[in-house]
């Protein structure tokens, strides 16, 4: 769901000379000693904490802006600039540092400046040794660099929310001048709009950072690995293997530190030594890899007074990994909340990921991913991360990077990369990656490459689903990056056949810079049903585009904007935008109209805790999910320019869903009576509802107690799901699909079940990172799920993809969906991320399914239904070719199972049945060709049919096939008989066709000549053909024309599809049919 966009921005000290940095000796000038007097934490197993501050008019405060360029061999001083060794994020994302060998650098993210650096003397790199890691305080308030000695250099943040280092001065031409509202409502305006020379995030200017020496701690037992919590400092150090924790403040009657020795940890392998620790605040959980290559779910106990002799450890934790070989070895490690799941990178260079399914060490393995490259490209696995909300998956190797989806479909990578160009071109970002980090919750992404002093920052498009997996997100296909929205343009197009592949149908539409300007980054982003209406959703307030008039509505007011902010989505209904949001303590879900001007609410309803999530279903129901995990149903009376929000009932899940906040999507599935005739408000009580649970699908069916009291039962119909599509509760989807008695081709009604509805009006689709999983009625999932009758759930038709889907578009019979191209181009020297549209029949699987199922009417029902595409045909083809093609590698035991005489007689239902046969003999091998017509009546009988219904081009494949099978005892007669048909109708591209085939299997000429005497064409009054064996040369002669047919002086006329020539069997170049989705021809 992440897709790289364009060419990554580049961030460099070197490239901002600036006022001289400040030298810190990092306290060594106020002791006489230097690293024998440096504070220190005693070593593990001796509990206690020696560190201490130093003298607060020691150390000198380094403030303003220190991005500095020192060229080399100044005095004995380490320049700032120079190799990055790390980076480190704070939780809110506002500030990042970045250290090198012998420097420490504080940056604002937007705008991305360097704030303040400090620079270590030579005292300090000969006491300490030279940077090698560095660690922060979420809160971003202390920074901690770790050096080569075995020292945590700590340093402290300072700033003052009003001062700024520059302030932008604008004149006021460059203002930006906005018109009235529509209508005249307003009669507030911005002080001043921001100017396009700010950008988006950069409201609050440049900040002043003041950043402080703080102490030094010396850990003598050796640090392996340190990891920077919200109240502690925890170290692991070597000798002895231990686990110290210091904390940032000491608190009365208690030890500052406390130290364990990992041969005290009973659930730990024995003389091991931590290499690797990551921590997630919101599972509360670590994850730990010792030296032996195992990985572990470590929790921290409430032992911290710093005892380390009683009988219960500070640590409690559980062995989910393994190393059964050297490669297997674990080496990197993070950790997924949003779905439960913890990535392990392996020394070989591959990725297992686990399901943390409980906290007593229940953490199967979930999946494996597709490695980018072969081992000997990748080089070894450096970095491992998630995105932050989870749905991208980051591996940095030593040779390039690639990325995953949260279930493992790949995704953007640079092992595609031509290596010699990129070398030329010094695009290190493509070459190696050492450490990376998310900015703006996901739109960006940073880079830090090996051995380079730049920071490569590249725009991320993320599909909206992502931050509201809403149907009409899911069924149109929108994606919103740093500062725009593309919505997927090709609903609208009648036959996306008919367009050239390289045409792009994605909409892109910038967001309007004064919004972003104050409320980057762009958090939610909501398209209605018809496409026709844009909602998106940053830190603060809200705002909405109209695409078929281009205008964007923001707010007036900046008070009434920043008042309040979306948090649980927002939804369209028709053209009223449905937004829950908080505002102060209150928590509402408002209704807006795009007619009217946003500080006009048109109806409020106080809800008493924060929504979830909230859904459109069905015409005018809206379902709120909230945190005190109650879904309350709404109906949506909408009435001209007004509308409000009538609640009729409501449903409580206490005991059935555990977490609420887990919760991603919702839906519910109304019996047929209740939905046309049952009274709203019992809506709730006959409902099935569709939770979507981290990956897992569940279903929710009610039903009463002995009591008469309604209950739910409850069953996981799918797990390691990305998204699911219900199309039922996708009103525009179900209105463009046609039921196969519809003679005048008008849409039918929206009910969706009935004998002669269609097929997959009531399906529901889920994808779970490999291929699309489709049951084609949600009515055999509900007759089958409950748990006391004890029956397996319908078996799914499964759709494999090469690409990641975006939605399925049910109506037109295709996925269409994004990969990730990166273009490289000799006559530029740089490199660029661009989207390829992909697309993909799914119904040549969905009748597959059918057809093996025996269930042959509902194939027919289904294939009625898209009859109408003129892309029908080649579908059909497919599902010969595939079904030909497993018989073939694998033949049906016993022989009566097979399931391709099923399928030819399913194709013989329609009109296209022999040109299907044809089609897919010109794209298979020879050896398949015995299997598919010993199914077939003779091949002269299909010749005969196809002469008589005037498919003469179709014939002439026959005629190959005849050949092929008789070729001992082959005879002209045919091909006469199809020369004189052809030469009838004018046909002189199949003539001349026919004429070189029988030219080439026989090179005396003796064969065509015998065949034109037999067509009667020598002298002919309409034309003639004239043969030279000699020269291989045919001429096809007109009474207008004289076409020499050597292969290119043919031109067809518009309209006409150029004819590849006929071959035979030893030839190299049939004909092929046109290539509707760009998937070349099969075979």
């Amino acid at each position: 769901m992440y897709w790289p966009i364009g060419v990554p921005k580049v961030y460099a000290l070197s490239k901002h000379a600036s006022a001289t940095p400040s030298y810190s000796d990092d306290g060594l000038g106020q002791r006489d000693g230097a690293a024998s007097s440096a504070p220190s934490s005693r070593g593990a197993g001796e509990p206690g904490y020696a560190g201490k501050e130093a003298a607060a008019n020691g150390p000198t405060a380094v403030t303003g802006i220190q991005a500095a360029h020192i060229e080399p061999g100044h005095g004995d001083e380490h320049p700032p600039a120079g190799e990055i060794v790390a980076a480190k994020l704070s939780r809110g994302g506002s500030i990042f540092a970045t250290i090198t060998r012998s420097s420490l650098t504080v940056w604002q993210t937007k705008p991305t400046v360097a704030l303040a650096a400090v620079v270590r003397s030579s005292q300090s790199m000969q006491a300490y040794g030279p940077s090698t890691a560095l660690l922060m305080r979420p809160d971003g308030l202390i920074v901690v660099v770790q050096t080569a000695l075995g020292y945590l250099i700590t340093y402290t943040l300072a700033t003052d929310a009003q001062a700024l280092v520059y302030r932008t001065q604008l004149p006021a031409s460059a203002r930006h001048a906005r018109n009235d509202s529509t209508n005249g409502y307003s009669n507030y305006r911005r002080a001043s709009a921001a100017a396009a020379t700010v950008g988006p995030g950069e409201s609050d200017g440049i900040k002043e950072i003041n950043l402080r020496f703080r102490m030094v701690i010396r850990i003598d037992a050796g640090i392996s690995k340190a990891l920077a919590l919200d109240e502690e400092l925890v170290v692991a150090t070597v000798k002895p293997a231990a686990m110290q924790c210091i904390r940032w403040v000491a608190e009365n009657g208690s030890s500052q530190t406390s130290t364990e020795l990992l041969s005290r940890m009973p659930w730990l392998s024995s003389k091991v030594t931590v290499l690797e620790m990551v921590h997630d605040r919101p599972m509360n959980l670590s994850c730990w890899i010792t030296s032996d290559g195992r990985g572990y779910a470590v929790q921290r106990g409430s032992n911290r007074n710093g005892a380390t002799d009683t009988a219960r450890s500070a640590f409690q934790g559980f062995c989910f990994r393994d190393a059964e070989t050297e490669d297997a070895a674990a080496v990197k490690v993070a950790i997924n909340a949003r779905f439960s799941l913890i990535a392990v990178g392996c020394a070989s260079g591959h990725i297992d990921v686990y399901a943390v399914k409980d906290y007593t060490g229940n953490i199967p393995l979930s999946h494996k991913l597709t490695s980018p490259a072969a081992s000997s490209s990748t080089g070894k696995l450096t970095h491992l991360s998630y995105s932050p909300d989870g749905y991208c998956l980051l591996a940095g190797y030593e040779s390039g990077w690639a990325t995953w989806s949260v279930y493992g479909k790949p995704g953007a990578t640079s092992f595609v990369t031509d290596r010699t160009l990129s070398d030329i071109n010094g695009e290190r970002w493509l070459r190696g990656l050492s450490d990376s980090f998310w900015v703006g919750g996901g739109c960006e992404l940073v880079l830090l490459c090996s051995a380079d002093d730049r920071l490569f920052s590249i725009d991320m498009a993320r599909n909206a689903a992502t931050g509201c997996l809403s149907p009409a997100n899911v069924s149109r296909g929108i994606l919103h990056s740093s500062n725009s929205v593309l919505l997927y343009k090709g609903h609208e197009v009648p036959d996306l056949t008919a367009l050239p592949s390289d045409t792009s149908l994605w909409q892109t539409v910038q967001v309007p810079n004064h919004y972003l300007v104050s409320q980057w980054p762009i958090k939610c982003t909501v398209v209605s049903a018809d496409g026709k209406y844009i909602g998106v959703a940053g830190r603060r307030g809200l705002a909405h585009y109209s695409v078929v008039s281009g205008r964007w509505k923001t707010f007036d007011d900046p008070a009434a904007e920043d008042e309040f902010t979306v948090r649980g989505g927002m939804c369209w209904h028709q053209h009223f935008l449905i937004a829950a949001v908080e505002s102060g303590n209150r928590h509402q879900v408002r209704v807006y109209s795009r007619e009217k001007a946003l500080e006009r609410i048109l109806h409020t309803e106080e809800l008493t805790a924060p929504v979830i999530l909230m859904t459109v279903s069905g015409v005018d129901s809206l379902l709120v999910y909230t945190y005190d995990n109650i879904l309350l149903h709404y109906i949506i009376a909408a009435s001209g320019s007004s509308v409000k929000l009538v609640q009729v009932g409501q449903i409580g899940f206490h005991g059935i869903i555990r977490a609420p906040p887990r919760v991603r999507a919702i839906s519910w599935i109304l019996p047929e009576d209740q939905l046309e005739h049952g009274d709203p408000s019992q809506d709730v009580a006959t409902a099935s509802v569709l939770f979507l649970v981290d990956g897992k699908l569940v279903l929710l069916q009610p039903s009463t107690n002995e009591y008469g009291e309604l209950k739910y039962d409850m069953r996981v119909i799918a797990q390691n799901v990305e998204y699911y599509i219900l199309t039922r509760d996708q009103p525009a989807t179900l209105a463009s699909l046609k039921a196969p008695d519809t003679a005048n081709g008008t849409p039918d009604s929206f009910t969706v079940t009935g004998h002669l509805g269609h097929s997959l009006r009531d399906s529901l689709w889920y994808f779970d990172g490999d291929s699309y999983h489709v049951w084609s009625d949600i009515q055999d999932v509900l007759a089958c799920a409950p748990a006391e009758l004890g029956r397996d759930l319908p078996p799914t038709v499964r759709v494999p993809m090469d690409f990641y889907p975006i939605s399925a578009m049910v109506a037109k019979g295709i996925v269409h969906g994004l990969d990730a191209d990166l273009v490289q181009r000799r006559d530029v020297n740089f490199s660029f991320f661009r989207q390829a549209t992909r697309t993909q029949l799914f119904l040549p699987q969905v009748l597959r399914h059918h057809l093996g199922e025996y269930n042959s009417p509902a194939a027919l029902h289904l294939a009625n239904s898209y009859q109408h595409l003129p892309y029908f045909a080649h579908a059909l083809e497919m599902l010969l070719h595939d079904v030909l093609d497993s018989e073939v590698d694998n033949p049906p035991s016993p022989p009566e199972t097979a399931l391709l005489p099923t399928v030819i007689s399913f194709l013989s239902s329609y009109p296209a049945y022999l040109d299907i046969v044809v089609n897919c003999t010109r794209k298979t091998e020879l050896r398949s060709w015995r299997t598919l017509f010993s199914y077939l009546p003779p091949v002269l009988q299909l010749f005969e049919q196809a002469l008589s219904q005037g498919k003469l081009q179709t014939a002439a494949g026959y005629l190959l096939v005849l050949h092929s099978f008789q070729h001992e005892s082959f005879q002209v007669h045919e091909f006469a008989r199809l020369l004189r048909r052809a030469s009838a109708e004018q046909d002189w591209d199949l003539c001349r066709e026919l004429a070189r085939f029988l030219v080439g299997i026989d090179s005396t000429g003796q064969t065509l000549s015998a065949a034109l005497a037999d067509a009667g064409l020598r002298g002919a009054p309409n034309g003639s053909i004239v043969s030279h064996p000699a020269n291989g040369m045919i001429e096809i002669e007109t009474p207008s024309t004289s076409t020499e047919a050597s292969g290119d002086g043919h031109h067809p006329s518009q309209g006409e599809e150029r004819q590849q020539p006929l071959t035979d069997t030893n030839g190299s170049a049939p004909r092929s049919v046109v290539d509707y989705f760009s998937m070349g021809t099969y075979g």
